[in-house]
């Protein structure tokens, strides 16, 4: 008796091969958000302007944005393990050429091909933790991957800039491929040498087909347009919390670290409940997002109210991703690489766009607090996205295969 529980439980449980993955895109994700932190040291050192210094910025984001799609068609014929393994070795030696290169037009190459490898890695990363967690567990296997990111959004990009501030602008990224390399090593060892997936016939003609279906895009814009609303918000955090709430620069940090936290318990609650109640978790997350981002614009004066508010917004974004994350395997269990792959790239679209967005109404002059407004209507949208998703995904197969 107590053997068969504890065998249903082992069965049931989360792989450490799944934390290796979190670890893996923590390390690369860092070297997306270490950037915006030490932008005047690079342009200092390269004697550029500051808005070339953040072109740097778009290559890696571009690499990210389209690699993952065709990696992923690549990657079929592919081992999972050798790809993961092969991806960071990329990264690695991509991020010492831009460290070792003094032209700005090879560092630019560089971390273009940076975002490629990166792509790659999470165009596996995804499906690999799907293959290896039961079925019942799958949104908080991906809710555990896409925590490296948060980490790395939290935790990895201001580390980097206190080394980088401490040893050069290269210091961050000499870390960054040193945490990789090591993960890397892990990654040899844990990893299975083979995963279901590998087992299987690979078909693009059945993946390629799986992309026809109009509620798989529909879960891609509802992905981009969820992250892009927390994200334009969390992009203008320090300026609003600074300018408009009048925080003390000094508390400034710890609320951002606040943001991490509230990220952290959403991403813990939405990774227990999205397999039960995937549709809920995501409404659920975006009405919260929706009331917060509104909240922001109407009380952002208010600095104890915004801290609060800091913290909700956290909890709200992160709570809905494994629900977001999740669904693309629902609907097309039959393409799970390159709808993986397809959905990492629609996130990526998320994060390039949010800032962009949000300063539309600052470029017109309306005042920092407005970002909170623009945060609230492509809530609305993902809302709508959301609904429509699940409307097409429920109405007779011929209308939507």
């Amino acid at each position: 008796m107590n053997h068969n529980v504890t065998t249903r439980k082992h069965a049931k449980s989360i792989p450490p091969a799944v934390y290796l993955l979190a670890l893996s895109l923590f390390a690369m994700g860092s070297a997306e958000f270490l950037m915006g932190g030490i932008l005047p040291m690079i342009a200092g050192d390269l004697q550029i302007s500051l808005p070339k210094a953040g072109t740097l910025i778009s290559a890696f984001a571009i690499g990210a944005l389209i690699g993952a799609p065709p990696f992923a068609i690549l990657a079929l014929q592919w081992p999972k393990r050798a790809t993961l393994v092969a991806s960071q070795v990329a990264f690695i030696a991509a991020t010492v050429i831009s460290l070792l290169v003094p032209s700005y037009w090879l560092i630019l190459v560089a971390r273009f091909a940076m975002g490629l490898a990166y792509a790659c890695f999470w165009a596996v990363a995804a499906s690999t933790a799907v293959q290896l967690s039961p079925p019942d567990r799958h949104a908080r296997s991906l809710s555990i991957v896409v925590s490296g990111l948060t980490v790395a959004m939290i935790l990895g990009g201001p580390a980097g800039t206190f080394i980088s501030e401490a040893t050069g602008w290269r210091g961050g990224f000499w870390a960054v491929a040193a945490i990789t390399a090591v993960a890397a090593v892990a990654g040899i060892l844990v990893l299975p040498r083979k995963t279901p997936g590998d087992t299987q016939e690979p078909d693009l003609k059945t993946e390629l087909r799986a992309m026809q279906r109009p509620v798989l895009w529909l879960a891609f814009a509802t992905t981009a347009a969820t992250t892009a609303t927390y994200m334009g918000t969390f992009g203008y955090l320090g300026a609003l919390l600074l300018d408009v709430s009048e925080l003390p620069a000094r508390w400034l940090p710890a609320v951002l670290t606040l943001f991490g936290v509230g990220a952290f318990i959403g991403l813990t609650i939405g990774g227990r409940v999205a397999d039960r109640r995937p549709f809920a978790t995501l409404v659920v997350g975006i009405l919260g997002l929706v009331l917060v981002s509104a909240a922001i614009a109407l009380l952002g004066s208010s600095a104890v109210a915004t801290v609060a508010l800091v913290f909700l917004l956290g909890v709200a974004g992160f709570l809905l991703n494994p629900a977001v994350w999740g669904r693309v395997y629902v609907v097309a269990p039959d393409a799970p690489m390159l709808a993986g792959a397809m959905n990492s790239s629609a996130f990526q679209a998320g994060l390039t766009l949010a800032p962009l967005l949000a300063g539309l109404p600052i470029s017109f002059g309306h005042g920092l607090s407005a970002v909170g407004w623009v945060g609230a209507v492509i809530g609305a949208a993902a809302l709508g996205l959301a609904f429509l998703g699940n409307r097409v995904r429920h109405a007779p197969a011929s209308r939507w295969h």
